[in-house]
């Protein structure tokens, strides 16, 4: 059972188009295929990759980066760190992803096809505060360019555009660079980043977002070359609508040669949804017009294209033989043995030791997914097969404050269910709601995703679904939005722990529950 997705049924779609965490998308066409990457941040695998045949319907395929490099600084969770927005190319006839991480600089990674097997990443530019690099091969001139923005965080510089000749096999920059934008200088514009280049109609342009992540706006400079002097535009805006900040994304011509243009909007807890706005250029003076004259659409026809069936990328499941799905990222550079195969169904987790067992926050070993924007159900049932007094498991929903519900062995050998949760501030966690036995291990665990990001937690120990503690509004880190995850863990210690079984996660959309089982998520 799917979450509803933005397929009307009838012709149209209604943004967004992916209602999750698909934050600073890119996307590109190869014959009748689309495909889409997006930051990964801190999570591994790295860089997912989403296909669609009509730019409404999405499913993920896989994941371009296997491990956060260099090894040893994602073993622990860097969560607003990593991969910051990636540029999809299709050059020579193999994928091209480029990307900063801004405490190293611009990385790239190519494959023969979207499937791999891609290459290990190569650091093309080294630097602090290097970000949202995006490559040009100009067919025109057989020259390749490279753009790149800065992050004031970590350059003490920002709200600039910064351009480089780039070597044809895209390993290395091949001068200094030179600012081509400088948003200091165009009154009112600030937070310049983001940058997408491109060659039309003998321009070079540069789609690129201003004006920071929750309130910003889309621009387009155009020069005839590609070191300036650029002018600019302001192409998207939220105007009166209630999609704020509409900015930061792809440019895409159909097969049928319609363009379209993708791009997030910032919802809090929620992460960074994608919109689909229909795009035009304007004939009087040959720039681009996003959405409805600039400002975004709810609704709209589909692309001119053939029909798909309704899909959106995979939330649920029954994990065959102890696999999990791609939808599942870690918090860090995974280690073997934390989750094992087997011959039946089920995620079998490790309980693995760790001397910070009361902050999942700073835990490697949990196993995520993107929180719905959608008002939401998650389910899953867990059985706890660990004797190791303090050893626990459970569903969390995790974020720069986080809350779980599960199981843990007691210092009696009983096994019993536990709700609890940490501050934004807090150290380390605490009860939000008295303990119950739970005979057998076992148990079904809920958390009902409410408006706002409000989440209440519930669990059928055997005689149906009751709520446990207050309503836990989710928040998001810096830039990543909150996640769903499951874990299994001990206290510091000698030896194996146990393991814990995680059966039948389900995201059920609200509407569709049993109505015997519902609940409401407001209330407290």
């Amino acid at each position: 059972m799917s979450l509803p997705g933005p397929d009307q049924g009838d012709g149209t779609y209604r943004n967004p188009v992916l209602n999750a965490d698909w934050s600073d998308p890119d996307v590109i066409r190869v014959g009748d295929d689309y495909y889409l990457t997006a930051s990964s941040f801190g999570r591994v695998p790295g860089l997912p990759l989403l296909h669609s045949r009509d730019l409404v319907n999405w499913t993920l395929v896989g994941h371009a980066l296997a491990r956060l490099e260099p090894a040893a600084e994602f073993s622990r969770p860097r969560h607003d760190c990593g991969v910051w927005a990636p540029a999809l190319r299709h050059h020579d006839d193999r994928f091209w992803i480029f990307w900063g991480d801004p405490d190293q600089g611009v990385f790239q990674i190519n494959a023969p096809g979207i499937r791999g097997p891609w290459t290990r990443p190569h650091l093309v530019k080294a630097g602090k505060g290097l970000i949202d690099p995006c490559p040009l091969w100009d067919e025109e001139t057989g020259e390749a360019y490279l753009v790149h923005a800065w992050a004031r965080s970590r350059s003490g510089t920002g709200n600039r555009l910064t351009g480089h000749r780039m070597h044809r096999d895209g390993r290395a920059v091949l001068d200094e660079g030179k600012v081509i934008v400088d948003g200091d200088r165009i009154p009112g514009w600030f937070t310049l980043e983001g940058p997408k280049l491109h060659r039309h109609d003998g321009w070079f342009w540069i789609l690129a977002p201003a004006g920071g992540v929750a309130t910003g706006w889309q621009g387009a400079f155009r020069s005839r070359g590609f070191f300036g002097p650029y002018e600019e535009r302001v192409v998207l805006e939220q105007g009166a609508t209630d999609v704020n900040g509409p900015h930061q994304g792809a440019w895409v011509r159909t097969q049928a040669g319609e363009d379209w243009f993708l791009h997030f909007q910032q919802r809090g807890a929620h992460g960074r949804v994608v919109h689909l706005q229909p795009m035009r250029w304007d004939d009087g003076g040959g720039w681009p017009v996003l959405g409805a004259d600039g400002t975004p659409v709810a609704a709209h026809r589909k692309p001119d294209l053939p029909p798909q069936p309704p899909a959106v990328p995979a939330t649920d499941d029954d994990f065959p033989g102890g696999r999990y799905g791609r939808q599942w990222q870690w918090t860090a550079n995974p280690r073997d043995g934390w989750a094992t195969q087997h011959s039946a169904d089920g995620l079998r987790l490790t309980c693995v030791r760790s001397a910070a067992a009361d902050d999942l926050r700073r835990l490697p070993n949990l196993l995520t997914q993107r929180l719905p924007g959608t008002v939401a159900v998650a389910e899953v049932d867990l059985t706890l097969h660990s004797e190791e007094p303090g050893a626990r498991a459970g569903l969390a929903v995790l974020g720069d404050a986080y809350s779980w519900i599960g199981l843990q062995r007691g210092t009696d050998g009983g096994v019993r269910l536990v709700h609890r949760f940490a501050e934004r501030t807090a150290g380390r966690e605490r009860d939000a709601a008295p303990s119950h036995p739970a005979p057998g291990g076992r148990v079904r665990l809920r958390v009902g995703l409410g408006a706002g990001a409000r989440c209440r937690f519930s669990a059928d120990l055997g005689d149906g679904f009751r709520p446990f503690g207050l309503v836990f509004t989710a928040t998001p880190w810096q830039w990543v939005g909150a996640l769903l995850g499951l874990f299994a863990l001990a206290p510091a210690g000698r030896g194996h722990a146990g393991a814990a079984t995680f059966t039948q996660f389900r995201l059920v959309p609200l509407h569709r529950l049993d109505p015997q089982h519902r609940f409401d998520p407001q209330h407290r």
